[in-house]
């Protein structure tokens, strides 16, 4: 009798959309509104290019004038800038023995599909930290960085003095700042400051950490050097994300001689810090996280107000 093999689970147009969907529901950053579709940023990997630029109208500028009856006004004039994206072409292939048998519950194609939702969403996460970084190092975002970790003794630890502060290197625009993510030693801080409020999950446990309204994420990935920790404020939408067309996307094969069943799932896709544009040249086909590091790779577009994204880096003790 023929075995299940993956290939008999695995049907590739209808487990592209599904894996797709499953990473966005998956993603803390997604859920939170950190990351929020941009249909524009859709057409990278369809149309062809490996960057998208997005103009955008800067905004007017110049004093009001005294009318006159003998002296006209001045005519000045709107003029325009550009973000710039980059598109990511990522790929992953697992060869398991007898996969379709050990997850043949009632629904083999969803256990899989979560599988590979969970794992795109955990390498989101990377691929962001990445690209923070890199965002970060750019001389033009230093109006968005607070960094208290060079004072000395208390002023250098995170607490509500600190996290005010960072909010408002945003001026006026620092209400539309609506998540932080932080690692969980730093949460641990806020919380014994008492500035974390424990909200209630989906089935009624107080497990979902809040800062002054903003829902924070806990990630023991998020940077640590020596005893310097940076967190990240953000507003809704301040990473944009479009998913591209790889050419073939999922694809199964066969080891027959090694008795191995092989998945092949390959994304094309955006994640772009809004108003902070790509002006690298990736090594290859796209920028690898080492690239995405590089300051110099990136430039603010926007004026910093309206970047929603706030660098805090500080001590704990």
């Amino acid at each position: 009798m023929a075995s299940t093999k993956i290939a008999d689970v695995i049907v590739p147009s209808v487990f592209n959309p599904y894996s797709v969907q499953r990473t966005t529901e998956l993603s803390r950053l997604y859920t939170s509104g950190i990351i929020q579709a941009v249909p524009e940023l859709n057409v990278l990997g369809m149309k062809g290019g490996t960057t998208i630029a997005m103009p955008y109208w800067k905004d007017l500028t110049g004093a009001e004038e005294i009318l006159s009856d003998t002296v006209p006004l001045g005519v000045d004039k709107i003029t325009t800038a550009q973000d710039v994206a980059v598109l990511h072409a990522r790929g992953k292939a697992w060869g398991v023995n007898d996969l379709a048998k050990a997850l043949s519950g009632d629904d083999p194609m969803a256990e899989i599909g979560d599988m590979v939702g969970d794992y795109w969403a955990r390498r989101w996460q990377v691929m962001l930290l990445s690209i923070l970084k890199g965002v970060f190092l750019a001389a033009s975002m230093s109006a968005n960085i607070h960094d208290i970790s060079g004072l000395s003794g208390d002023a250098a630890v995170l607490g509500g003095d600190g996290m005010v502060d960072a909010m408002y290197k945003l001026g006026d625009a620092s209400g539309g700042l609506t998540a932080a993510a932080m690692h969980s030693a730093t949460v641990a801080l806020l919380v014994k400051q008492g500035l974390i409020d424990m909200r209630n999950d989906a089935d009624g446990n107080p497990t979902l950490p809040f800062y002054m309204g903003k829902a924070v994420i806990q990630d023991d990935s998020m940077p640590v050097s020596g005893a310097v920790y940076t967190t990240y404020l953000f507003g809704q939408g301040a990473i944009g994300y479009g998913e591209g067309n790889a050419p073939v996307p999922t694809e199964t094969d066969r080891d027959s001689l090694q008795g191995e069943d092989i998945l092949v799932n390959r994304r094309h896709f955006v994640l772009h810090p809004r108003g902070v544009a790509w002006i690298g040249t990736p090594s290859g086909v796209s920028p690898t996280n080492a690239e995405l590091e590089a300051g110099t790779n990136w430039t603010r577009r926007y004026d910093a107000k309206k970047i929603r994204i706030v660098q805090i880096k500080h001590k704990l003790a």
